[in-house]
């Protein structure tokens, strides 16, 4: 079974953070996604709404 991702298609990295400004996630973790274990996506997918809070906040 193929784990859902949180893409949105808005591909545009958060220089200061690494941050996509789309999903949150770093790029390094796009890359790995497929990969990575259902507990490690829901690690990461824990903290993406705080850090799309910050890189919306920043880019205001």
């Amino acid at each position: 079974m193929a784990a859902k991702s949180p893409c949105t298609d808005i591909c545009a990295f958060d220089n200061a953070k690494g941050w996509c400004r789309g999903c949150g996630r770093t790029l390094k973790e796009t890359r790995e996604w497929r990969k990575l274990s259902p507990y490690h996506r829901k690690e990461i997918e824990r903290v993406l709404p705080a850090r799309l809070k910050i890189v919306r906040i920043e880019t205001e």
